[in-house]
């Protein structure tokens, strides 16, 4: 069935099955590999995108869930959160990089609803995110990098706006 999709501020018609997850459309017919198969239960957080600025697991979100509104993978996210690379690559924020593009789109939505959350409380809004190699330290120590570098800057926003 074809269905149109808004991802990355590009409307685009994919070819569906009705009940498919919207992770092998971006991957593979789309050609975004950011999202990543991990778990395939929305359990881990690898395949995390962005709908209409809510972190959503691209794994068990159906595609005609998302034809409703506007999806945003990692790649969407690139000129908008470089404050936010830099701080997880100057954190030591990744390891393997399997969970890295998760774990950005999910900062990023966090850093833009709640840039001022204490770590306990950024722990809890990443929580639906693994990391098996960082120990997390290092993840919530990047988003606090990024937090400050966008209090010094104006800010930075998912849509690469400053707010």
């Amino acid at each position: 069935m074809m269905t149109e999709l808004d991802v990355n501020g590009v409307v685009v018609e994919v070819d569906a099955r009705p009940g498919e997850a919207l992770l092998p459309v971006l991957r593979g017919r789309l050609g975004l590999r950011g999202a990543k198969e991990a778990c395939g239960r929305g359990e881990c957080g690898a395949c995390t995108v962005l709908l209409d600025g809510v972190p959503v697991m691209s794994c068990v979100l159906l595609v005609e869930e998302a034809a409703h509104g506007k999806v945003t993978t990692v790649e969407g996210l690139a000129d908008g959160q470089r404050e936010l690379r830099r701080a997880f690559a100057e954190e030591g924020g990744f390891q393997c990089g399997f969970c890295t593009p998760g774990q950005i789109v999910r900062a990023s939505a966090v850093l833009d609803v709640a840039a001022e959350l204490g770590d306990e409380e950024l722990r809890r809004e990443m929580s639906g995110n693994i990391c098996r190699c960082t120990g997390y330290t290092q993840i919530i120590a990047a988003i606090r990098r990024a937090a400050a570098g966008r209090e010094t800057t104006g800010g930075e926003t998912t849509g690469g706006e400053t707010a």
